[in-house]
């Protein structure tokens, strides 16, 4: 069962990692404006997920709840250690 607990806490870091990857994008992406080199269109990318989920109406909004979920209760577990 420790292999189990130890591959779930890598998976978080990396996690976390990636997140702070994205949010530095995002900032980085509205300081300069246009692609970055290394991280792409980010907020490009990110509208146009915005709109696909707005566009599907009660559909979109299950997602976007399931989203949510999924990264506050991500946020639980990393807390708890």
């Amino acid at each position: 069962m420790e292999i189990f607990s130890n591959t779930k806490s890598v998976i978080a870091q990396l996690i976390d990692i990636g997140m702070s990857l994205v949010a530095l994008a995002i900032v980085l992406s509205i300081l300069i404006g246009g692609t970055l080199p290394f991280f792409g269109s980010v907020v490009a990318n990110l509208t146009g997920l915005v709109n696909a989920l707005g566009s599907n109406g009660l559909v979109g909004l299950i997602v976007v709840g399931m989203i949510m979920w999924l990264f506050s209760s991500r946020t639980t577990m990393a807390a708890r250690k």
